[in-house]
């Protein structure tokens, strides 16, 4: 078994709030790093200094106060929407970090398909399930026990308490699989479809299921598509360790979160990408060039390097640096060097110097 890395296992400010409060934590791990995204024609000073977070701020105290730093980065010049995650425990401290994004004028807003007004709800054996995976992974996280092992094409955890839930999602996905994609399709409940995308994942045909993951990616529930994509991480590492499978997994609706304003879409897109990537497909890498290239940049430039290790890896293989190779860039410690230079690379074909800037990498 093997810890995943922090793209994977990290955990967003509305289900940790929910864990912190059902643990009975007195207090929140403090901000520790601060990032950015989305930033073409404001600085990162700026955008810190409208925001009025900073490092060792109490990160429970941040999180209730997030539609309101959410308005006050809305006053920023061409700011037409913002938003603030605050993600956790991935340091040795447990620290948390913050990362702030905002939309600017000319910047695409994605849009999603409209939400579903249906009826349909899950059988209450697989909403049991589901209350009591959440329960078990709040004891996971309080132990920080995030061992996984992803092997057979869904995630089993090695804390004995959730792997326990995951075994009884293999039981239930089967016989429930017509029911799991009429709840994805059509329920009202946004809950529900994340619940469902979280459940279908454990199917046993894995080919069958790959459509239903992605159109969930396209759901404008945030909670829906981050199961979705989470669980087409570990397809995508599945595929690579079985090609006789011969999983065609879309890539479209990934490179597309790529640009997302919610940091989920980001992160776990990118997580995504970077798996499949590793083949080099010359039209997957051209789809990124052509759409991410500047987010791609900027979440490669993240401070955590666990954050910023997948984009740094997609950004590395659009760069044509051989795979041997990533690990010491990566890791090296002139990242906004590094960063650089991947792009100039990367962006050949395309008018750098503007992408450098918007990138928030000085041309130089």
């Amino acid at each position: 078994m093997a810890m995943k890395p922090p793209f994977y296992r990290s955990l967003p400010a509305s289900v940790l709030l929910l864990i912190f409060h059902a643990a009975g934590f007195a207090q929140f791990p403090p901000i520790r790093l601060i990032d950015f995204y989305g930033l073409r024609t404001n600085s990162e000073a700026a955008v810190l200094a409208k925001s009025g977070i900073k490092a060792g701020d109490d990160a429970f105290k941040t999180i209730a106060s997030t539609e309101e730093i959410k308005q006050r980065l809305k006053t920023l010049p061409n700011v037409e929407d913002a938003a603030v995650s605050i993600v956790c425990c991935d340091d040795a401290e447990g620290r948390s970090m913050a990362f702030i994004g905002i939309r600017e004028k000319g910047s695409p807003a994605l849009e999603f398909r409209p939400a579903p007004k249906g009826t349909v709800r899950l059988p209450a054996e697989i909403v049991k399930a589901g209350d009591d995976l959440e329960a078990a992974n709040m004891k996971a996280v309080e132990a920080r026990d995030f061992s996984e092992d992803d092997s057979r094409g869904y995630a089993l955890f090695g804390n004995r308490e959730v792997r326990a839930v995951q075994e009884r999602l293999i039981t239930l996905a089967a016989p429930n699989l017509k029911i799991l994609r009429r709840v994805l399709r059509d329920s009202s409940d946004a809950k529900q479809r994340a619940l469902a995308a979280e459940v279908i994942a454990y199917t046993a045909d894995k080919r069958s299921i790959v459509p239903d993951l992605a159109y969930a990616m396209t759901d404008p529930d945030g909670g829906t598509r981050n199961n979705a994509t989470r669980a087409l991480i570990i397809l995508a590492k599945y595929a690579r360790a079985h090609p006789e499978m011969k999983l065609n997994i879309p890539t479209l609706p990934m490179v597309r979160l790529l640009n997302s304003l919610v940091w989920t879409d980001r992160n776990k897109s990118a997580g995504a990408l970077d798996e499949l990537t590793v083949s080099r497909d010359p039209r997957l890498l051209n789809e990124i060039k052509t759409q991410a290239l500047e987010s791609l940049a900027e979440m490669a430039r993240w401070k955590n390097r666990g954050h910023a290790h997948a984009a740094f890896n997609i950004l590395a293989r659009l760069a044509g640096l051989p795979e041997a190779e990533i690990p010491a860039a990566r890791n090296a410690p002139d990242r906004d060097r590094q960063v650089r230079n991947l792009l100039q690379k990367a962006g050949s074909g395309t008018s750098r110097a503007p992408i450098l800037r918007k990138s928030g990498i000085a041309d130089s």
